[in-house]
């Protein structure tokens, strides 16, 4: 085969991976994808939204929303695995947690609800520029020291 052939056969190649990657951009495949996750006991439940897929650098959506029929304590811990938060830049959570401990597995952060069935808290972040590789976490509910729900979740990272 004449070597005007191959390059010709490698620009089409090329110009199709190119086309591609145009083509799963657009339809927002190489950005970030949230997903929910939720579990409860006894009345009791924890949804968290967090980033599924991201890329780093990118703003990235966490919250921790809690429901409990007949009202809250006045305050509420949760926590999350200490090395998750890592992988991110933050501007902090809204609202501020009262107080936030490490016993090296979890950090806890307490706080203060108001009156009613639901709170939520949100992370303001986005994936440092220098994350590549995602990190899982387990997200606990803690009401008196004891876990009223939990959930797991992965973050992957993609170049």
């Amino acid at each position: 085969m004449p070597s005007g052939k191959v390059s010709k056969i490698w620009r089409r190649v090329g110009t199709g991976i190119l086309c591609l990657i145009v083509i799963a951009g657009a339809a927002g495949l190489l950005g970030v994808r949230s997903r929910t996750t939720s579990s409860g006991s006894v009345g009791w439940r924890l949804t968290v939204t967090y980033p599924q897929i991201a890329r780093a650098g990118l703003d990235v959506p966490w919250r921790a929303e809690v429901h409990h029929s007949g009202g809250l304590p006045s305050k509420i811990t949760m926590a999350v695995s200490t090395d998750y938060f890592r992988m991110f830049e933050t501007q902090g959570f809204y609202p501020d947690a009262d107080s936030a401990t490490n016993d090296g597995h979890f950090v806890y952060f307490t706080f203060t609800t108001h009156p009613g069935d639901d709170f939520m808290v949100d992370y303001d972040a986005y994936v440092q520029p220098g994350s590549q590789l995602g990190k899982s976490a387990v997200v606990e509910l803690l009401i008196g020291g004891s876990v009223k729900a939990r959930v797991a979740l992965h973050t992957w990272l993609v170049p």
